[in-house]
């Protein structure tokens, strides 16, 4: 540590009770806070690696997410937690991670470019339950006559799916396996289960699993602010 005045022990302990009891990932600005500005990025930095590391062949993990650190139980683990909360995760309809898929890899999309690649019309509930469950958001808007609405995806998106940034988004033809077995997961000090949105993201009656047309290559997304 770079402060002789703290004990690494004590500052990670500290660290520790702070992301145990946030309900939201904490950022370095945010864990500085727990120490009067005392402590610099470097030695958060030490800590945090530490806790992390005290983590292993554990049941719970420490994440680095868009949105900043945090608790989460193992993935493997969550068969068991279920048996306390029998709900069964919602699967989301093949439109959905069609539509997801789109704006995820090729944003920012207008509605239209949605439609133009899935060859069918988006349903407006279908936007409006992606953007209640938080995982898109309009971000500005074309240029073009009419100035159709831009969506992009959010950092509830990349922190649903335990992701720092958007380089880190899977090949398409395993992102629709990732949201349905890590989104739903459960979160140490947080919510887990399902959330505002998904009975209408899973609603619309299509069969789950991603089928997007070929055409939807990874691009490089807007920044997250």
């Amino acid at each position: 540590m770079d402060s002789p005045s703290f004990d690494i022990e004590h500052v990670k302990h500290v660290i520790e009770a702070a992301l145990l009891t946030a309900s939201e990932p904490l950022q370095l600005a945010d864990l500085k806070k727990l120490f009067d500005d005392e402590l610099d990025n470097d030695a958060l930095q030490e800590a945090l690696t530490e806790v992390a590391q005290a983590c292993e062949g554990r049941s719970i993990e420490l994440v680095n997410v868009a949105s900043g650190w945090r608790f989460r139980t193992r993935p493997e683990y969550q068969r068991f937690l279920d048996r306390m909360n029998p709900q069964k995760p919602p699967r989301y309809s093949r439109a959905v991670l069609e539509t997801l898929a789109i704006v995820a890899y090729k944003q920012p999309v207008t509605r239209g470019d949605i439609e133009d690649i899935r060859g069918v019309v988006v349903s407006t509930n279908l936007i409006k339950a992606l953007e209640a469950r938080g995982w898109i958001d309009v971000v500005g808007n074309r240029e073009v006559p009419g100035r159709p609405e831009l969506f992009a995806t959010t950092r509830q998106f990349l922190d649903d799916l335990n992701l720092k940034a958007l380089t880190d988004l899977p090949p398409l033809d395993d992102l629709g396996q990732l949201i349905e077995t890590v989104a739903p997961g459960a979160r140490v000090g947080g919510e887990f289960g399902a959330e505002a949105g998904d009975e209408a993201l899973s609603a619309d009656g299509e069969e789950t699993g991603i089928d997007a047309p070929a055409d939807i290559a990874p691009e490089t997304g807007p920044t997250l602010n």
